[in-house]
């Protein structure tokens, strides 16, 4: 409605958003959902969720986020398939813009998530959630005593590395350069590890599989050869972008413009919440984000309470 203002507007739709609506609409704040331009975040690009509590025998990721936003529907939550362009939590209450409608809202939480950085291959895009991840914690069981190729020379391919090689039966990194910009001490710890093979300065120019992920053609920067690695999966691990963009200059963002939270639910504006990956850099979970949207929602209920005591006396 042109001239409501809402209780609570709740700007994602993956884990954190998702939960956070569930939790705020059992509280009566009826809270509406933007979804943004990827409807169920990240968990909709992974085929097999077997890590998320209560589900012993694991389901799809897209199912996952279908029954979460239908829990939240449940309760009373509502929902725009639209993305945030601008917002404005200088003046209250709060302006969100869209591409063609402005919204007025009391409280707002951030749960925008962050997109993995791809290699921006059609074969790689096509073969995402088919052996191709960005996230070893979560996909790795899949790969046990199987053969992978992680892409990246920063910490978090050597992090994805060495948590790997706990699980295939061999590891290969790829790089474009001879030296990495990881910690020496990461570095030393992947070196030191039998199961991981080094291929530098290399890229991978395709992946290789009709329905899955077999094997990678990679080209030597240096001299042009080519080469094929035979591999069941193929771990993308050249960092995160949060999807932060409309908040530049309205919230505390850090040089890698992750959202700057003191706790993982305030920001440096009073009543507007963070949740999930476009603040938590390190855990990037399901579970850990959907715990975030639940403290997030139980923030803004006590902030909004504190706000109609305010607003009484």
């Amino acid at each position: 409605m042109v001239n409501e203002v809402y209780k609570l507007i709740i700007i994602g739709s993956g884990p954190a958003g998702l939960t956070a609506a569930i939790y705020a609409a059992r509280s009566s704040l009826s809270p509406l959902v933007i979804t943004g331009h990827e409807e169920g975040g990240q968990l909709t690009l992974t085929t097999d969720v077997e890590d998320f509590p209560g589900f012993p025998e694991g389901l799809q990721g897209p199912e996952l986020m279908d029954r979460m936003k239908r829990q939240a529907e449940r309760f009373g939550t509502s929902f725009i398939g639209d993305s945030v362009v601008a917002v404005n939590f200088k003046e209250r209450p709060f302006t969100v813009s869209m591409h063609d409608q402005e919204l007025k809202a009391q409280s707002v939480i951030v749960a925008t998530g962050a997109s993995a950085r791809w290699l921006g291959l059609p074969s790689e895009q096509r073969l995402i959630g088919h052996g191709v991840s960005s996230c070893a914690v979560c996909d790795g069981y899949f790969f046990k005593n199987k053969e992978v190729v992680v892409v990246g020379g920063g910490d978090s391919s050597m992090r994805e590395a060495i948590y790997l090689a706990k699980l295939a039966s061999q590891v290969t990194i790829v790089h474009r350069r001879e030296s990495f910009r990881a910690q020496q001490i990461l570095q030393d710890r992947a070196r030191a590890n039998s199961k991981i093979f080094w291929c530098v300065p290399m890229e991978v120019t395709e992946v290789l599989g009709a329905s899955m992920v077999s094997g990678v053609r990679l080209k030597n920067i240096t001299t042009g050869e080519i080469k094929t690695i035979n591999c069941q999966g193929v771990f993308v691990a050249i960092g995160h972008k949060p999807n932060t963009e409309p908040f530049r200059g309205e919230l505390g963002l850090d040089e890698a413009g992750y959202i700057i939270s003191p706790d993982g639910v305030h920001t440096n504006i009073a009543g507007v919440f963070v949740a999930g990956d476009v603040e938590d850099q390190k855990y990037r979970q399901a579970v850990t984000a959907a715990g975030r949207g639940c403290a997030a929602a139980m923030e803004a209920e006590e902030y909004l309470e504190n706000l109609k005591s305010e607003f009484k006396s």
